[in-house]
């Protein structure tokens, strides 16, 4: 049959679309069974075998068809509508929950061929996906299909007109944007990201919605995710209007600066790769003036702290990069970073100097030696940071002897007077099943007579 209908012409008559159709159907649309892998957990498709369907040779001839039969040069939409209608595509995507990445892959270029043949669905098509997309966001997080109805959605997005429908914004917004929070970001990442930029490149006044949700999505304590963003952050950049860069930029590279200073070298070395990136650089360049002072603190505290070698030199590329755009303004920003480091010194001698003060004026109050602790608490806490003489010793043990206040020991009587015993609360029922109930003597035997 594939054969038949692949190689022959003028085969597809009216009724064999109702027969297609339903053949297709009954072979297919059936409940997926459970998933494998537990609830919420990562599917890593480097490390993790996928779920392979049982009956695959037989369902891949059904595709193999129903795709030949959608792709013929004879195939007639305004027949097939009358069969292939909003209940047939609903069912379509409900299989792309399927765990065999082969059916996905099936099931992903069919339904973009029904997008390309009917009109009539493809708002329906569009809002069911949308559907999907949001349980998974912010109910079950588990979908086995989001990166193939990603892959769909690109080359849909790739063919929207200008300008852009107030919808298809709200669908960056709303969904695409939101998708970058789910713990399973690295299975469709690479999709996402490039519907991501496809709006971009589309409508460059997007910019600053889509970096600022970004910048609210980012993760603080996964790593591997963060280099996963700063990687969808340099396709962006790449495709950036100057004019929305400026926008944007101060947010943005202060986020950088944190990335820079971040003691996982792999998010540390991802961000200094920017300054390898033409483009990005020259945008560099003609804003040094705002994105200088604001990286140069992260760049040069690195240079000295940074525990990895390979991050240095990354550092000193960078800093030299920036020396070469603008020799003044990196001098100027040398010279404020060491004021600064210096007032923070003048701040923090001023804070001691102020902490005292108040010490001192606490030890004048009459009541200090009432309510405070002996003074061998400050020659104790003297000690901890220098190393206590003999002298010292001595005066610690006379400050004891004097200073200590004797406890009066009670005695055993009224310490058994004082203790108490935990008490449950007071239930009738189960106070009358305690008096009421027996012991079945009778019925025990003893270890004389069992022996």
């Amino acid at each position: 049959m594939v054969e038949f209908i692949t190689h022959s012409r003028d085969v597809l008559t009216d009724c064999i679309y109702p027969e297609a159709v339903h053949m297709f159907s009954v072979n297919l649309f059936r409940p997926l069974p459970p998933s494998s892998n537990p609830s919420g957990a990562e599917f890593d498709p480097e490390e993790d075998e996928p779920t392979l369907e049982a009956a695959w040779p037989h369902l891949q001839l059904v595709y193999e068809f129903f795709l030949r039969f959608l792709e013929s040069p004879d195939f007639q939409p305004n027949v097939a509508k009358k069969y292939i209608d909003q209940k047939f595509v609903l069912s379509l995507l409900d299989l792309f929950d399927s765990e065999d990445p082969r059916e996905r892959d099936f099931l992903k270029t069919i339904l973009h061929r029904i997008y390309g043949k009917f009109l009539g669905l493809r708002a329906y098509m569009r809002r069911h996906i949308n559907n999907i997309f949001y349980r998974f966001i912010y109910e079950t997080e588990h979908h086995n299909g989001i990166a193939e109805l990603l892959e769909i959605l690109g080359s849909i997005i790739n063919g929207f007109a200008l300008p852009l429908k107030e919808e298809h914004k709200m669908f960056l917004i709303r969904v695409l944007l939101p998708l970058h929070k789910a713990k399973s970001l690295s299975v469709y990442h690479p999709q996402l990201a490039y519907c991501v930029v496809q709006f971009l490149e589309k409508d460059s006044t997007l910019t600053d919605p889509v970096i600022s949700g970004l910048l609210r999505f980012w993760p603080r304590t996964h790593s591997p995710k963060e280099v996963m963003f700063l990687n969808e952050l340099e396709e962006i950049l790449d495709v950036m209007e100057p004019s929305e860069f400026t926008k944007i930029m101060e947010p943005l590279f202060r986020q950088l600066a944190q990335c820079v200073s971040s003691p996982h070298f792999q998010v540390a070395e991802r961000a200094l790769y920017y300054w390898n990136n033409e483009y990005i650089l020259s945008l560099m360049s003609d804003n040094a003036a705002q994105i200088l002072p604001i990286m140069f603190p992260s760049l040069y505290r690195n240079s000295k702290n940074h525990w990895n070698k390979t991050i240095h030199g990354l550092i000193y590329n960078a800093l030299k990069l920036f020396m070469e755009m603008n020799q003044k303004l990196f001098d100027d920003c040398t010279q404020q970073y060491k004021a600064e480091k210096q007032r923070g010194k003048i701040r923090g001698r001023e804070r001691a100097e102020m902490w005292s003060r108040i010490e001192e004026m606490a030890r004048l109050n009459p009541q200090y030696t009432m309510f405070n602790s002996p003074p061998a608490l400050s020659l104790i806490c003297s000690m901890e940071t220098d190393t206590p003489t003999a002298e010292d010793i001595q005066i610690l043990k006379k400050t004891m002897e004097t200073e200590a206040v004797q406890v009066p020991r009670a005695s055993p009587q009224e310490l058994m007077l004082l203790s108490k015993k935990s008490e449950l609360p007071q239930d009738i029922y189960t106070i009358r099943a305690l008096e009421s109930h027996k012991r079945a003597e009778e019925y025990l035997s003893s270890s004389k007579e069992t022996l």
